[in-house]
């Protein structure tokens, strides 16, 4: 049926795409009475669902479009916890039960690895959460153009969705948010419009350590915290202050870059101090606001457990740990091996892993800001080769030629954390000719009501 919306159509989704939503095929006529292929991209919908979509443009071979009605329900479908999660970015499952979600994921690595020649029988179910909501301890909120603070919409970059609630962040991390959204609002301070380049406030950031309690407010503005702004700002400190002692670092963030990022040209320390301390697997950490760490804690302790109990380090071992970021798993591997090494090509990450490993009196390290293969080639000329090699490379993976470099260095075990299921599965077949097997991996969520899944893998060189 045709209208001038578009036209109704009524189908089945068949499967879902890397970002969560549903996958449809319709078979049209052409104006020539040819069978002609349309692709429908339906979020919120789940497997097997026959859905009643209005598509405008049809003659296309590709749309999207959000359901108008769900005629035949999921059977794991149920009502979204979140007000705003029809219309939120943040969260693209809160609508199937969690158990599901798991297994979703579960079978998302075993496919990504089958589809590279490995045994999907290597794949452990994942790991999931006894309570999967407020589980993040970051958030990056945005400013609309009328001074409102919120989230993205779903598939609208420049549309805000307002702040009520967030149930993926830590519960004070979104009422300090509303605090400051009602800060902006009182002052009549402007958003930043991403078509003029005008206006005043960017992001928010909101980092908190659950283990500490230490929480960080870092506003992004596209000026400094001037003369014409010391009203506003004086009552920002009060405010914080008053009802938010837990804030150890208040910073106001210069950012005059037209890309739409939580970047800094010159810092302003309203009050407290510049980092904030977090504690993972017993060892403490700085936090400054551009440090990268693990945004779910709980499960990000399960997932350093894992990478221990897989690689076995022992105290007359050499280890290298690649892209190891700030040390977070550095320092508890570093606690039970001989000597280790770590290599990641962002300086100041370097400069607070080797911070974090003073902090905690750990002396055994060797931290270096290189790129990944220089790194390798200059740390087997200070100690040797290694037995045992760790990498927790970014979303698009270690890369062939660092991948290859590894299996020339002929450690004895391999332990590989990843973020991207897709890139992990190629990453690891480059090892292959170099006489490794693939042992286990363990999947482990740290992203509940998301596509996304973690991994933690073992692989181990043949002795022949």
């Amino acid at each position: 049926m045709t209208n001038t919306q578009g036209e109704t159509i009524v189908t089945e989704i068949l499967q879902l795409d890397e970002k969560g939503s549903g996958q449809a095929v319709v078979w049209r006529k052409n104006e020539l009475g040819n069978p002609k292929k349309l692709k429908l991209t339906i979020p919120q919908t789940l497997p097997g669902e026959k859905v009643r979509v209005t598509v405008d443009q049809p003659d296309r071979k590709r749309r999207k479009a959000m359901p108008d009605e769900i005629l035949e329900a999921h059977p794991n479908r149920i009502e979204p916890s979140c007000q705003h999660f029809e219309r939120c970015g943040g969260c693209v499952w809160q609508h199937w039960q969690y158990s599901e979600q798991l297994k979703q994921k579960t079978d998302h690595v075993k496919q990504a690895i089958k589809m590279q020649g490995f045994d999907p029988n290597l794949v452990n179910e994942a790991i999931g959460m006894d309570e999967p909501w407020h589980y993040r301890n970051k958030m990056e909120f945005t400013f609309a153009k009328d001074g409102s603070l919120g989230l993205h919409e779903q598939g609208n970059f420049r549309s805000i969705i307002s702040l009520e609630t967030c149930l993926i962040a830590g519960k004070e991390m979104v009422e300090a948010a509303i605090e400051v959204a009602d800060w902006a609002t009182n002052h009549q301070l402007q958003g930043y419009d991403k078509d003029t380049h005008e206006g005043l406030l960017r992001h928010l950031m909101v980092r908190q350590s659950f283990a500490t309690g230490e929480m960080m407010l870092a506003l992004f503005a596209t000026e400094a915290p001037v003369a014409h702004l010391e009203k506003a700002v004086n009552d920002l400190v009060e405010r914080v202050e008053h009802k938010f002692p837990q804030v150890k670092s208040l910073l106001w963030l210069e950012n005059t870059q037209w890309a739409d990022r939580t970047q800094s040209e010159k810092n302003h320390v309203l009050a407290g101090r510049d980092f904030i301390y977090d504690e993972m697997a017993g060892y403490r950490y700085r936090l400054w606001f551009d440090t990268f760490f693990q945004t779910n804690p709980t499960q990000a302790k399960k997932l350093v457990d894992i990478a221990l109990e897989m690689g076995q380090p022992k105290k007359t071992e050499k280890m290298i740990d690649l892209f190891c970021g700030v040390g977070t798993f550095s320092l508890p591997f570093a606690s039970q091996v001989d000597k280790l090494a770590g290599i990641e090509i962002v300086e100041t990450s370097i400069e607070s892993a080797k911070r974090n490993a003073h902090d905690n009196g750990i002396s055994n390290t060797y931290f270096l800001a290189k790129d990944a293969r220089k790194g390798i080639d200059q740390v087997l000329e200070s100690f040797g080769t290694p037995e045992l090699l760790l990498l927790d490379p970014p979303r698009s993976g270690a890369g062939g030629k660092v991948m290859r470099r590894i299996g020339r260095t002929q450690p004895e075990r391999i332990v590989y954390v990843s973020c991207n299921p897709n890139t992990f599965a190629t990453d690891i077949k480059e090892l292959e000719p170099f006489g490794y097997t693939l042992q286990a991996v363990q999947p482990v969520d740290l992203f509940p009501h998301t596509v996304h899944v973690e991994c933690c893998a073992l692989l181990v060189r043949n002795n022949d």
